[in-house]
């Protein structure tokens, strides 16, 4: 059996606090190939998760907000956020499911903040065509910056 507790919690956002991405997966599928991909995401504020969708091959993902606050974001083709909201299990607010081809990202608002995380397998990592092109990529710091402070600016 495997068991998510304060421990792993605890470590696994250790983990994210040290790495430069401020984000870290603990894994509880042993083979990238296993057919259904299931993990904790432990992120820190200021982590930046480039919007995205899950096409070809066509993927739902499932997320539960275990500890902390995220914002999420939902987007047309163009960018334009058409949906947001704020999950934290504190206020009864603790997950969602997107389906295949829905642009998305999230703000990570609370330090400790960690996600356990449901997608269909094999692993398939993203591939340009699925990262929004109107959003800036991860090595420009200073765009990112701009671009989290914009969506910051929409929460409610």
């Amino acid at each position: 059996m495997k068991i998510i507790n304060d421990l792993l919690l605890d470590e696994t956002t250790a983990r994210a606090k040290r790495s430069p991405r401020l984000r870290m997966n603990y894994n509880f599928h042993e083979d990238l190939n296993d057919p259904l991909n299931r993990l904790l995401n432990a992120m820190e504020p200021g982590t930046y998760l480039r919007p995205h969708r899950h096409c070809r091959p066509d993927r739902h993902e499932l997320f539960l907000v275990l500890r902390g606050r995220i914002a999420l974001f939902l987007f047309d083709s163009e960018g334009t956020v058409t949906d947001t909201l704020v999950l934290d299990p504190q206020c009864g607010s603790y997950g969602g499911e997107i389906p295949p081809g829905v642009w998305h990202g999230l703000l990570v608002l609370q330090t400790g903040t960690v996600l356990y995380e449901v997608k269909q397998g094999p692993f398939a990592p993203l591939t340009p065509d699925n990262l929004a092109p109107w959003s800036p990529p991860a090595e420009d710091a200073a765009a990112v910056h701009r671009y989290m402070d914009a969506l910051r600016r929409r929460l409610p």
